[in-house]
């Protein structure tokens, strides 16, 4: 019994740890959506129905409160996406009265600007670049804010808060401006555009301490629940939908699994998971060994994978 109540003593202490810890990235992430605000004519917050751009979304509204969100949001929609993530993206944007403006892949596809995959590994989660960087130059956008962290993928360890892009989408890390002390520098060129990363100091376990400090709701594909999978390379791929290729030999089951992330179908694999409320994915993502990104095939084509698509203009 003791023993119990040292383990219960020891959860809640780390609990309000994480809580103070978030309370400084939040008035960070709030002094960055402001100079956005402030530096830039024409910003659009780059939103998919995920844990890390709903928590953008909160962080805005804190930002601008009691004004609304004074920006559009946008989903690159590869068409590929969970159900799930598509409802809950709907639902929220109804309940924030915001401007949700959508630019599909396919559209890109049927237009002949990219080639959509085929085989084993096929995805449209490349194809997204195209589809971006002509929504940006459709509207003419300066400044994309999106929710890249800096624990997700070593490439976006090079990022800066404003991380400048060229006249053709492309990103050139050697060419970043210091941010000494905090400063932001929003001076672009004719044709540039930054791509501003408000919660570019966190980590996967800050934004599920502040969603449970905040009590924000997400999508359920987040929590623990009975799904047909079927398991290929040592991953487990959703079986309900007609996306993710799957051989013959490939057999349906049903297991009780999670997604830490929701990204396209077709490269985002699941994890077993008992976690079915907020407090339990924290405890687990606070003992887990493997990174968020270990369930993202595309993150796995080369060593430079996530590099070589920030180059060419992904966000």
């Amino acid at each position: 019994m003791d023993n119990l109540l040292q383990e219960i003593e020891k959860s809640e202490v780390k609990k309000q740890e994480n809580f103070l810890e978030v309370n400084a990235l939040e008035s960070e992430a709030i002094y960055i959506f402001r100079e956005v605000a402030a530096q830039f004519e024409k910003p659009v917050l780059l939103f998919s129905g995920g844990k890390d751009s709903i928590t953008l979304v909160r962080l805005a509204q804190k930002a601008f409160w009691p004004a609304k969100i004074p920006f559009p949001l946008m989903h690159i929609d590869t068409g590929h996406n969970f159900p799930e993530t598509i409802a809950f993206r709907d639902k929220l944007v109804q309940e924030l009265g915001a401007e949700l403006i959508i630019r599909n892949v396919q559209d890109s596809i049927d237009q002949g600007k990219v080639i959509e995959e085929t085989g084993k590994y096929a995805s449209r989660n490349m194809l997204q670049t195209t589809t971006l960087l002509d929504a940006i130059e459709e509207f003419k956008f300066d400044a994309c804010i999106g929710g890249a962290r800096r624990d997700e993928e070593k490439a976006r360890a090079k990022e800066r808060i404003f991380s400048v892009r060229d006249d053709f989408g492309q990103w050139d890390e050697k060419n970043q401006r210091p941010e000494l002390f905090d400063l932001l520098n929003g001076k672009i060129e004719l044709g540039q555009n930054v791509r501003v990363f408000p919660i570019s100091n966190w980590t996967e376990l800050d934004v599920w301490s502040y969603i449970e400090k905040e009590e924000i709701e997400i999508p359920s594909i987040y929590f623990a629940h009975q799904r047909n999978i079927f398991v290929r390379d040592g991953l487990i791929w959703s079986a309900e939908d007609n996306v993710v290729f799957r051989a013959e030999d490939e057999q349906v089951e049903e297991r009780t699994v999670r997604f830490r992330t929701v990204g396209d179908m077709s490269c985002t694999a699941a994890v077993e998971s008992y976690a079915d409320t907020i407090t339990k994915v924290v405890s687990e993502i606070r003992d887990s060994k493997i990174s968020e990104r270990g369930a993202r095939i595309d993150d796995k084509r080369s060593e430079a994978a996530m590099e070589k698509r920030k180059q060419q203009g992904y966000f």
